[in-house]
């Protein structure tokens, strides 16, 4: 029996543009937030100090938004989705306000951390919302908007933060986002009604606390695990902890009478390889976004807005191809789409795997934007066929559950091609490293500067770059065979709905 639902009377009085409008207002301030503060840092660092820490302000907000992603997502199938998502939009707006203040690096992680206990509502609530208010049919195209919001940020973000560092002050970086949240706030305060049913509530707090300690400690070890030594006490004892959490979270889950985590929703064919290919392609998400800017700036000696203008590529790429997915579902069906959408990630990475130093910055723009092609069909795909397949009371935690493990994706590619990077560049300097020169890792770090380079031997340059296109190489090998993967599990959807 559902606990909410929109009566026909209030769903007529539904303002669904304006509600759309302040959704869309509500994942561009979130999705924003990324792309303008990463411009933002040097000047921030530069005032405040603390460069030791300078991971902590990505990593604590990362940390805090992939924790409470899930819990949002029951929270908003329990309460309903506007009195959750407005929390978000809060205490989002509260760590934004006060992160402009900070006075120390300390204390921007703490806002930060603050900011991404309220981001975590933002995503999974708002894509919900447009499931419950838009039919089937109609929910493709909306999504698709959605989707395209997340490319605009990405174009503009870097922009913007950079205008606002260079004529005015970095604080404004986060204020910026202020008034967008306040007008999504009244127009989700205004314009959404619900009918919740009124019946005791029995939140699983108990759930709630253990997918909290697991996926935090996870987190940590996966964030952390390249400063420190894999084997060493403190990520060997954090792993514990993340294995019990999670192994008592899950003996909760089956006694509770409202869990936290509807484990039966996995056993839905179409949620499970949905899910997994979002785990999958957000390590290649990573991978991409990550490391290619080094390319072509370390290997290439292009300068960062080239280097810029290849990731740009794919934030195009994304919202086109999740509006045009809109109208693919409804003619070919929904696996054919996702099939579509895989081919084109293969193609995308084939691209960059073939790619040579001397190719020049186009051919990483174009590996970018088939990539991009490939993460807009799946992704839009993915949400509207979760949404059709589950109820109304699991539409919230459903959804979560995707934008979880594409975020989880993000996290283990970090890591996982981090340590392949650092071992394989490591390995190559140690067998190739000119005599009379002492070349480490961080040597690399003056590829990526201009001048820097210029001051550096050519002997060193040479296997600074070699070995570091060697490295990216076999990055490039494991997002393709990711790619690889994500279509294989695709093949295996059997409804093409």
């Amino acid at each position: 029996m559902k606990t909410a639902s929109l009566s026909k009377k209030q769903d007529e009085k539904l303002k669904r543009p304006f509600i759309l409008l302040a959704i869309m207002l509500a994942m561009f301030m979130n999705a924003i937030e990324g792309t303008i503060v990463s411009t933002a840092m040097p000047a921030i660092v530069s005032d405040l100090g603390g460069f030791s820490l300078y991971s902590w302000v990505f990593s604590g907000y990362l940390l805090m938004n992939a924790v409470t992603v899930l819990i949002y997502g029951k929270l908003s199938d329990i309460l309903g989705r506007k009195p959750v998502l407005l929390f978000g939009i809060a205490i989002f707006l509260i760590g934004s306000f006060l992160c402009g203040f900070a006075n120390s690096m300390t204390e921007l992680i703490i806002y930060r951390f603050i900011q991404g206990f309220g981001a975590g509502a933002v995503a999974p609530v708002a894509s919900t919302i447009i499931g419950d208010i838009y039919k089937n049919d109609e929910r493709a195209r909306v999504q698709g908007y959605l989707s395209s919001v997340w490319g605009i940020s990405a174009v503009m973000g870097p922009a913007l933060g950079g205008l606002l560092v260079e004529n005015l002050t970095w604080k404004l970086v986060f204020w910026v986002n202020i008034p967008l949240g306040i007008l999504s706030f009244i127009g989700i305060w205004f314009f959404l009604h619900e009918n919740i049913e009124k019946k005791k509530r029995d939140i699983d707090y108990l759930g709630a606390s253990l997918l909290t300690l697991s996926i935090s400690t996870l987190m940590l070890v996966l964030v952390e695990g390249g400063n420190w030594s894999w084997a060493s006490a403190p990520i060997i004892s954090l792993a514990l902890v993340a294995l019990l959490a999670f192994i008592l979270f899950i003996l909760q889950e089956k006694r509770a009478a409202e869990p936290m985590m509807p484990f039966e929703i996995w056993q839905e064919r179409s949620i499970l390889i949905a899910n997994l290919v979002s785990l999958t392609t957000g390590v290649m998400m990573i991978g991409l976004s990550s490391f290619l800017p080094t390319f072509v700036q370390g290997v290439m000696e292009r300068s960062p807005t080239v280097a810029g203008f290849t990731l740009t590529a794919m934030s195009i790429g994304w919202p086109i191809a999740s509006m045009v997915s809109g109208r693919l579902l409804m003619k070919i069906g929904f696996k054919s789409t996702s099939l579509l959408g895989g081919c084109s990630l293969i193609i995308g990475s084939l691209i960059l795997v073939w790619m040579k130093p001397e190719a020049g910055p186009l051919l990483a723009a174009i590996g970018s934007f088939f990539v991009g092609v490939g993460m807009g069909l799946t992704s839009t795909s993915f949400i509207v066929v979760i949404q059709k397949t589950v109820s109304w009371e699991r539409r919230g935690i459903a959804t979560a559950s995707n934008m979880f493990m594409r975020n989880l994706g993000n996290t283990v590619g970090a890591a996982l091609l981090g340590g392949v990077m650092n071992t394989k560049l490591h390995s190559y300097i140690s067998e190739h490293e000119p005599a009379g020169t002492e070349v480490t890792i961080d040597t690399a770090n003056k590829l990526l500067n201009s001048e820097e380079r210029e001051m550096l031997p050519d002997t060193v340059v040479k296997v600074l770059q070699e070995g570091l296109t060697l490295s990216l190489h076999t990055i490039y090998l494991i997002v393709l065979a990711f790619s690889i993967v994500s279509f294989i599990l695709l093949t295996r959807l059997t409804k093409n709905k």
